[in-house]
């Protein structure tokens, strides 16, 4: 039988009728090639699981045909295929985007058929072969199809994304294993999607929605995913060796019933060749996503201001009152000329009971409206966690409404153990109409007759576990997507959403912000009350060193799919973070540009400590470049991009992910910068300043955990602004840069009152400066660098004449 090609300027498809597979040839510069990728669906009728590799009957393909989408002009073929045996007919959509390299294709199934069937996998992609490790043997089988990067092997290794918030999400090559949790029925089915493999064979790796394999050798990469997860999560799973590759991608259908007459619709799966050394190398597949949810653009700079506040939870726990709440606004409060922040947001502990979300406890005598009426006189917007979704086995839900709760084998499924709501938790059936109907309640109430504007949903797989609805035509992800599209038709479109403890693809469109790390903590390494030694290396409980890793790991979805949430920045002196580990925080929180709140207690805060915050104000509206996101199990070195009036200019991080000091020897090539250029060097946190004249510049023994933080320019023969400890960009304070005869005026802003310095190139000697018309002392610092003490409330004038 003849394959059926479809093309563009960027690719060329064949389909296979009779094999039912595809291949994928880009035409650009020797591309990537893909022969003989496999499709297929799994299910089952009544007792016996059917794979539709054995059924196949083609029966029409169709011309190639143009169509207008989200994405632009499509050029479209299809397959329609069957019915089979069973009544199940089938069609497979390929399509090519004009304007954007990407190859797309869809399924959709029919059931023709006089009984109801139950749909276990969709496969989209399978090439290479699956080993199957054994205690005593190895075996292979499924050999199939091939995946070609490059004409020479490489270095192959795969990037892994995680299911949820807090999973862990990073790069693997050929000799790593997967990431696995020791604690079993206490947290995997928190963090892990059970569809998704999590084998324990040095080079199997799994990934949720999509992944990236690559060849850093020669910089190539392709990228396997879906563009939403609406219908059904999606999986992958790599399995790398120096010679052979395997590689498949399939949507989890759940075991979904789909009844006579029903139709099932997949999301878009897509594949995106990957320059790995491009500067955003994932931007076609993230906007195409953005784009497939309406969202394209909307979290751009001007068009939404990113979450800056307040937050109980890391200070006080479940232990929080009215008292204690109040406390802290009026502490923010009389902070905010110099900590302008906006949200004061309420954490676990309110309530009487997880699930029981409407009755509070006696520390809240009054309840939370007269807390958010405080709030909203101070000048801030009120903010509550919920955990819409989950429901404590000590709640009145859960005594008196048993028939809501999600169902496993034995009785309510198990949500995972929190010790703080008295044990397993369990979790509500959104299927369930009276269950959903208590949802929208909540969320309603909570914000028209208690008043807050910003909501973060907090344990939201709680709505996606492995279980039994009372709808057993739905997924896991449609149920998951029903229920958060339920609380924002409730709550409109003016809520401020955090979504958190939530699997990605679902709530693309529907929250503001995303939760993309484990939770933070006052340690750096895991630990459970007070021990470390076995939790050490867990690699999704809360600790400072995994919010940072998937602060880092996930970037590149920052602005795009919402704002990045990386957790709150925490500054006590009593937390077990050295000021090391605490400046490594705020350096990738900062450079991060996401959501940024304090969870430390305000009263007792340290002026020294708030010093730091202040520095973080306004948020760097621009997303990082993570230099080596796919070279570097734990990536380390950070790149920004700014310019303003006085020219342009790199920040640039390195973090000591060591347990040890170590030398940090900076090469400018490292960091993409032209490696035979002169630059002036400044370090935010020591506020050292350095004229790289060589090969490189040595940091010496940076403290175990530490950072590096660099403000980097060319070095010239002109006036040239260096940096200082006003903003940690080092750069974003300067609003205008002027320079009349024998002079220069330099204006400058902050988010508040600020007392700091800043430090300046100038190749002639100083003779007078002034701020805002006030005599200003200098500081010669050597090589004609010149620090300025500054003092201003939000704006000043910096003026020096020669």
């Amino acid at each position: 039988m003849a394959s059926y090609v479809l093309e563009n300027q960027s690719f060329h498809i064949s389909i296979d009728p009779e094999s039912f597979t595809f291949s994928v040839v880009e035409k650009q510069n020797r591309g990537i090639e893909v022969h003989n990728a496999f499709l297929g669906v799994k299910y089952r009728r009544g007792p016996l699981a059917q794979r539709s590799k054995n059924l196949w009957d083609i029966g029409e393909v169709g011309w190639v045909e143009e169509s207008d989408s989200v994405h632009g002009k499509l050029q479209t073929r299809t397959l329609k295929i069957g019915p089979d045996k069973h009544g199940l007919a089938y069609s497979i959509t390929f399509a090519l985007p004009e304007a954007h390299p990407l190859v797309l294709w869809q399924m959709r199934i029919e059931n023709q058929g006089k009984a109801p069937v139950k749909i276990e996998r969709l496969d989209f992609f399978r090439v290479g072969y699956l080993i199957y490790s054994g205690s005593m043997r190895r075996t292979r089988k499924n050999v199939r199809g091939s995946l070609i990067l490059h004409s020479e092997t490489g270095d192959t290794a795969f990037y892994s994304q995680g299911w949820q918030s807090w999973s862990y999400t990073g790069v693997y090559d050929i000799f790593d294993r997967y990431k696995k949790t020791r604690l079993g029925p206490i947290r995997k089915m928190m963090n892990i999607n059970p569809d998704t493999p999590h084998r324990r064979a040095i080079g199997q790796f799994g990934s949720d929605m999509f992944g990236v394999f690559g060849d850093r050798t020669h910089g190539r990469g392709v990228l396997l995913g879906f563009l939403s997860q609406k219908q059904h999560f999606g999986s992958l799973e790599a399995i790398i060796e120096p010679i052979h590759t395997a590689l498949r991608m399939w949507a989890n259908g759940d075991n979904a019933r789909l009844d006579p007459g029903a139709t099932l619709e997949s999301d878009w799966a897509c594949l995106q060749p990957v320059d790995l050394k491009a500067l955003d190398p994932l931007a076609p597949y993230l906007e195409a996503v953005a784009r497939e949810h309406g969202i394209a653009g909307h979290f751009d700079p001007g068009k939404q201001d990113v979450p800056v506040g307040w937050c109980s939870w890391y200070e006080h726990f479940t232990d929080i009152s009215e008292d204690v709440i109040a406390e802290n606004i009026q502490t923010a409060a009389k902070m905010q000329a110099q900590l302008p922040l906006d949200i004061i947001q309420i954490d676990d502990g309110f309530q009487t009971e997880t699930g029981d979300w409407l009755s509070h406890k006696d520390t809240f005598p009054n309840g939370l409206t007269p807390l958010t009426k405080q709030i909203k006189e101070k000048g801030y917007t009120p903010g509550l966690w919920l955990a819409p979704f989950a429901v404590s086995p000590r709640s009145q839900v859960v005594k008196e409404h048993r028939d809501w709760l999600l169902r496993g084998k034995w009785g309510p499924a198990n949500a995972g153990f929190l010790p703080q709501w008295g044990g397993f938790a369990n979790a509500l059936d959104l299927t369930q109409p009276e269950a959903l109907d208590y949802v929208r309640e909540v969320v309603r109430t909570a914000v028209n007759d208690w008043g807050f504007d910003y909501l973060k949903l907090d344990f939201l797989y709680a709505a996606a576990l492995q279980s039994k609805y009372q709808d057993e035509t739905k997924t896991r992800a449609q149920v998951l997507r029903a229920g958060l599209q339920a609380i924002r038709a409730e709550v409109g479109d003016e809520v401020t959403l955090l979504g958190c403890g939530c699997p990605l693809g679902p709530a693309i469109g529907l929250v503001d912000a995303m939760r993309i790390s484990t939770d933070v903590e006052a340690s750096w390494h895991p630990q459970f009350n007070g021990i470390e030694f076995f939790f050490k290396h867990e690699p999704d409980m809360p600790a400072a060193s995994l919010a940072i890793h998937n602060t880092l790991t996930r970037a590149f979805m920052h602005r795009r799919w919402w704002f990045n949430d990386p957790d709150c920045l925490l500054l006590r002196p009593d937390a077990e973070l050295t000021m090391a580990e605490i400046h490594t925080l705020a350096t990738v929180i900062a450079l991060s540009g996401g959501s940024l709140l304090l969870s430390d207690d305000l009263p007792n805060l340290p002026p020294e400590r708030l010093g730091i915050a202040q520095a973080l104000l306004p948020v760097i509206a621009e997303r990082l470049r993570v230099v080596d996101w796919f070279s570097s199990l734990s990536p380390s070195k950070l790149r920004l991009d700014l310019e303003g009036p006085a020219g342009a200019w790199n920040v640039l991080a390195h973090i000591n992910w060591s347990d040890k000091a170590q030398d940090f020897n900076f090469y400018p090539g490292e960091f993409g910068l032209y490696a035979s250029q002169d630059y002036f060097v400044r370090e935010f946190w020591s506020g050292q300043t350095q004229r790289l004249t060589e090969a490189r510049l040595t940091f010496p023994q940076v403290p175990p955990h530490g950072v590096v933080l660099l403000a980097v320019r060319p070095a010239e023969e002109k006036p040239t602004y260096l940096g200082g400890g006003v903003h940690i960009s080092q750069g974003l304070e300067v609003t205008s840069w002027e320079r009349p005869a024998g002079g220069l005026e330099i204006g400058l802003q902050a988010a508040g009152q600020v007392d700091g310095v800043v430090d300046l190139y100038l190749p002639k000697e100083v003779k007078t400066a002034t701020l805002d018309g006030g005599a200003l002392e200098l500081e010669a610092c050597g090589d004609h660098v010149y620090r300025f003490a500054v003092a201003f409330d939000k704006q000043a004038i910096l003026r020096m004449q020669w």
